[in-house]
């Protein structure tokens, strides 16, 4: 088992940034390739970065690029992602995911491990 807490959620001004931390705790953190997808209401959840168990590949939701950067350190069990420009339509619960995929996959169903999630809310 894998447990994910995500932090670093809040309350951000239109054009500011973020960075979103998760936390993992349980199996062997390295061995697992980590994501983060997003929900906004009404909406189906979507993918938004993920990276490999070594960072050595990384691959961002095509809408979002250019404003993501997705890190990990293997040393501390943890992943960012850092989000800049935020715009309104970014508004939605972040999830933090792991899964023992060797690609930096969109689909959901790649990722066994899912955390509660951390609300982003962007507010001009």
């Amino acid at each position: 088992q894998v447990q994910l807490v995500e932090s670093g959620g809040g309350l951000v001004q239109t054009g500011g940034s973020l960075r979103l931390s998760c936390a993992a705790s349980g199996r062997t953190f390295s061995n697992y390739t980590m994501a983060w997808f997003r929900q906004a209401p009404g909406k189906e959840r979507e993918f938004v970065a993920a990276i490999t168990w070594n960072g050595g590949a990384t691959n961002y939701a095509y809408s979002m690029k250019g404003r993501l950067t997705i890190s990990r350190d293997n040393a501390k069990n943890t992943v960012h992602l850092r989000m800049n420009s935020l715009k309104s339509e970014d508004t939605a619960v972040y999830y933090c995911a792991g899964g023992r995929t060797h690609w930096p996959t969109v689909s959901r169903s790649e990722y066994g491990y899912w955390g509660q999630g951390t609300q982003v809310i962007v507010s001009s």
